[in-house]
């Protein structure tokens, strides 16, 4: 009976492999073609061997790099909602809601305004400011005694606090407003190479240090006296797995801007389909949160077409009823 149930989980693992890929593919490749000018199939593959013609230059210098920074930040957010809520115990944590994107959003403002703009010192910095948010969230936590419902409440405090540094920081520096609106909605308009391929090689050292460190970040989720008791340092993991959260959570708010409800929306649907062991919850993460975000980007473009909206309000449309149907959920559970 064990024996079946292993091979039906194990199939149900295969086939969300699988259809992760396929789903990545096939958004990817909807993203390359659509658009205010779209592609067909020659067209695109013209555009490699061509890149001088104007379908390569549409292809290699806007369509490819927004679609790759769809999967890097998607993959990226969800990934870091998935570690952040199993360190904090608490599956409606996530890089939007507790804090950590305003915090890194907060440090690519002061970037701006220095006249920062890409490169490693704005991943670097967005990453530093997303660390700092989320350990003042877990060391609140920790010292007083937070209840889950509390953790959300001190989030949104954090949320709040941060944006108005940052709206003060705008209002005193007009460089830095120019980049505003896009940015606190979630963009990838302005996605340029230099941007990207930072926040991608920290994204995947990030992604490859995560997936060595599964089995810590399993007995983690076990509770602290558990994982103490089982020869886990604690202490020194939490923070190694808060810092590669902030660091997954700065590099995508770097490129896009504060995008919502990734991080929250993804990890609790891959959980519910294949299950919390972090060896295929990082992974399937990262794949579905790729697609998520590149799908939502497509429609952004292409919904109101000429039109372009933010792809935030696509996903803030996706978001506030998924965030309060769990909420009503958990509540009914309780």
């Amino acid at each position: 009976m064990k024996n079946s149930r292993k091979s039906c989980k194990a199939n149900r693992i295969s086939r969300l492999y699988l259809v992760g890929f396929l789903f990545v593919a096939l958004t990817a490749l909807t993203g390359l073609a659509l658009g205010s000018s779209m592609l067909s199939h020659t067209e695109l593959m013209g555009a490699f061997t061509s890149p001088e013609s104007v379908a390569g230059r549409i292809l290699l210098y806007v369509r490819l790099p927004r679609v790759a920074a769809c999967l890097i930040c998607g993959g990226a957010l969800a990934v870091s909602g998935g570690v952040i809520q199993n360190v904090l115990a608490n599956k409606l944590a996530s890089p939007g809601i507790i804090g950590v994107n305003s915090g890194a959003g907060l440090a690519v403002t002061l970037c701006a305004a220095m006249g920062i703009y890409g490169g490693w010192i704005l991943s670097l910095s967005s990453f530093a400011g997303a660390f700092l948010a989320v350990l003042i969230i877990s060391l609140g936590a920790k010292r007083w005694g937070a209840s889950r419902g509390t953790l959300i409440l001190m989030g949104v405090a954090m949320n709040s606090f941060l944006g108005g540094i940052s709206d003060a920081v705008i209002t005193l520096d007009t460089d830095a407003g120019l980049m505003s609106n896009d940015f606190k909605v979630g963009d990838f308009s302005a996605v340029t190479y230099n941007k990207l391929i930072p926040a991608l090689i920290i994204t995947a050292v990030t992604l490859i240090l995560l997936l060595t460190l599964s089995n810590e970040l399993d007995l983690l989720t076990l509770g602290e006296e558990n994982a103490r008791g089982l020869g886990l340092n604690t202490g020194m993991m939490r923070i190694l797995f808060l810092l590669t959260a902030a660091l997954l959570a700065g590099c995508a708010v770097s490129i896009a801007g504060l995008l919502s409800f990734v991080g929250l929306i993804v990890p609790h649907v891959i959980r519910k389909l294949g299950g919390s062991a972090s060896r295929h919850l990082i992974p399937l993460c990262a794949l579905f949160g790729g697609g998520f975000v590149c799908l939502c980007d497509t429609v952004a473009r292409t919904a109101f077409s000429p039109y372009e909206i933010p792809v935030g309000i696509i996903m803030a449309f996706i978001g506030a009823p998924f965030f309060i149907f769990i909420l009503v959920r958990r509540s009914k559970d309780a």
